[in-house]
């Protein structure tokens, strides 16, 4: 009998709930394309920054992922480098898939804005896996450093962050939190520890409602992390960052996290796009240049009824990701497709340890009870893709 062929690029948030709604069809033969052999659960990169969890807690395999589904879902690991929608191809740096539908789920990268000197050198970004593990161990070696340094000299460790949107403020608070409680249970003498984020607009967390931002605000400097609104970093050395008002501050190292783009891939493709270099997409999610070709997630732009961008969080590529499995499956069927009506169901901000501040469907809910909330929608998430995990690591060993 014959089967839909369905490609999925992408293996995060969106890709992954793609995958799982459509494979609920047995005649849908799925492929999962994707560079890198994991998932890897960029909302609790705080945590792992922060050493309450190691990469194996914030990271799925794809190869068992797919393999605990009914035998319509293959993962592949390779790196796509173009699309040719009129031919229906998919081109990697090895192969050549067809499909009859696909959907593009790249998600986006962090800009190291090149006008900024020394940023891409001397920076990191926290999106990909191996750049937030290379900053947690230079971050646990300083820390190591300081304690060494005790009884002799004590120099202070300079973190700056660049961006005051939620990766900035939750590293920051993670940070400062942690650092205060391995100072005190340890009862080391050396604990200068500097925290400072720069922030282009009047205030964090742009775009956020205001009570969140006051709460946030009021956290981190109880957390004594000092803030630089209405600042720009324009120029960075190994030991130095210089701000758009003069100030030069010293550095130990520096997260950029002041701004994405799309990934490479949405740079080659020969699709609509908009000023910002994002895939242009319908009310049904489909890219405009071809019906059958579907943009979700992090690299297209999708607006509310009130017109307003909606934020490109987990939960929101979640909810792309299964309108866009649905109209996959009415296309399939003749079915009349249907408009996304997305919106973002709340905002969960960690501000280090036992304590974050939140908005769920309306209900503000600040301290212990709301980091309790943001450990369990994210535990929640982990266990689904562990169970089918686990069940596609059984099918081949197995074997």
């Amino acid at each position: 009998m014959y089967k839909n062929k369905i490609i999925i690029i992408g293996g995060g948030y969106a890709g992954l709930r793609t995958v799982e709604k459509l494979a609920k069809n047995p005649q849908n033969e799925i492929i999962l394309l994707d560079k890198n052999p994991y998932h890897f659960m960029q909302t609790e990169v705080y945590d792992l920054i922060a050493n309450e969890e190691d990469f194996a807690q914030v990271t799925v395999d794809l190869f068992t992922y797919c393999t605990g589904f009914d035998g319509n879902v293959v993962f592949y690991k390779q790196d796509v480098t173009n699309i040719d929608f009129e031919n229906k191809r998919v081109i990697t740096s090895i192969n050549r898939f067809s499909y009859d539908y696909i959907v593009v789920a790249v998600g986006s990268r962090t800009k190291f804005m090149s006008n900024v000197t020394g940023l891409r050198e001397y920076a990191y970004g926290i999106k990909a896996l191996h750049r937030a593990m290379y900053f947690k161990q230079k971050f646990e070696m300083s820390l190591f450093k300081r304690v060494d340094e005790s009884g002799t000299s004590c120099h202070a460790l300079n973190i700056i962050i660049a961006g005051g949107g939620l990766s900035g403020v939750e590293i920051a608070a993670q940070m400062a939190s942690f650092s205060r409680e391995f100072y005190s249970h340890n009862n080391f003498i050396c604990r200068k520890l500097n925290i400072v984020i720069v922030n282009s607009g009047e205030h964090i967390l742009r775009g956020i409602d205001k009570k969140l931002v006051f709460a946030s605000d009021k956290r981190l400097k109880e957390l004594e992390v000092i803030i630089k609104n209405k600042r720009k970093v324009v120029e960075v050395t190994k030991n130095s960052v210089k701000l758009s008002d003069g100030e030069v501050m010293p550095m130990d190292f520096m997260i950029f996290a002041g701004g994405i783009e799309p990934n490479h891939l949405i740079h080659e493709l020969d699709i609509d796009k908009n000023e910002r270099g994002y895939i242009v997409s319908n009310k049904y999610l489909q890219t405009q240049n071809y019906k059958d070709a579907f943009a979700i997630g992090d690299c297209t732009t999708i607006y509310n009824h009130n017109n307003e961008v909606v934020p490109p969080t987990a939960d929101t590529a979640e909810q792309m990701a299964e309108i866009c499995a649905k109209n996959i499956s009415n296309l399939i069927k003749n079915r009349p497709l249907i408009n996304h009506k997305i919106e973002s169901r709340g905002v969960l901000i960690a501000l280090g340890r036992g304590y974050a501040v939140s908005k769920i469907f309306g209900i503000h809910f600040n301290g212990y009870l709301a980091y309790v909330m943001k450990k369990f929608v994210e535990k929640v998430y982990a266990k689904r893709l562990n169970i089918r995990s686990h069940k596609g690591c059984k099918k081949i060993f197995n074997d």
